[in-house]
């Protein structure tokens, strides 16, 4: 995937993979609404490391769940390579979400009965491929991750490290053009949390996955390509990673 994305001329490389236009966000508790999203427009470009970033309550976690089709929004759209998701039924969206989106979560959400292995094959199976099949790809990708030697280990063995590289893992099982991580690095100690910011950034750069976090991890901008700022429920500014005045203790 690599080499046909950095083989790619210009205009091609910057193909749009997810276009949000004019999203709202309204909850309704009894006669109080709350207003997540304020109509936030942006374009996520193929192959890029986008992080959301924004303080409690911006509501970059919506615009978050928004792009991973895991919420629908009150108004506006959500595309995925020009697909309007809201129109999918339930078997539609399942479907993207199975083959087009990788998920790893702050709490890594690893089925705790379940080896390492069978973790990582479990979406496969879903997807179709054979059981011998989805055993040797995972095992693969666990390779992939650092993981090669910790096949048959079960989550509560492994620290909070491994358990995310293994989410990590899990996410790439049915080879997604987009990975999506929500706080890849909040439980985890400040060494381990850059050793998986780190993965995510080598996982882009070597095999051209579009990663898509939302996070208040400051680290994360080192490998950024952009950065949307959320504040308030909008979309407070857009900045390339270059152009960041970054200063010791502040971000201006």
């Amino acid at each position: 995937m690599q080499d046909l994305l950095y083989g790619m001329d210009d205009a091609s490389a910057r193909r749009i993979v997810v276009s949000a236009r004019e999203v709202w966000k309204v909850y309704q508790m009894g006669s109080v609404e709350t207003h997540a999203l304020r109509g936030v427009s942006l374009d996520i470009f193929a192959g890029e490391y986008m992080s959301i970033m924004g303080p409690s309550g911006s509501g970059k976690s919506t615009l978050f769940n928004m792009i991973g089709g895991l919420d629908k929004p009150t108004s506006g759209k959500v595309f995925i390579d020009e697909v309007d998701i809201a129109q999918l039924d339930a078997f539609e969206l399942a479907w993207l979400r199975c083959r087009k989106i990788g998920y790893v979560f702050q709490t890594f959400n690893l089925i705790p009965v379940m080896t390492c292995l069978e973790n990582v094959s479990l979406p496969m199976v879903f997807a179709g491929l054979s059981a011998d099949d989805a055993r040797e790809k995972a095992a693969g990708l666990l390779k992939l991750v650092g993981l090669g030697e910790r096949l048959k280990h079960k989550p509560p063995q492994l620290s909070g490290g491994q358990q995310q590289r293994v989410a990590c893992a899990r996410a790439l099982a049915n080879d997604p053009a987009i990975l999506l991580a929500d706080e890849p690095t909040g439980n985890l100690d400040l060494k381990t949390g850059e050793e998986i910011i780190e993965l995510l950034h080598r996982l882009k750069e070597e095999h051209g996955v579009t990663i898509i976090t939302a996070t208040h991890d400051m680290k994360m901008l080192a490998v950024s390509d952009r950065v949307v700022w959320i504040r308030d429920g909008l979309c407070d500014r857009i900045e390339e990673r270059k152009a960041l005045d970054i200063r010791i203790g502040e971000i201006r």
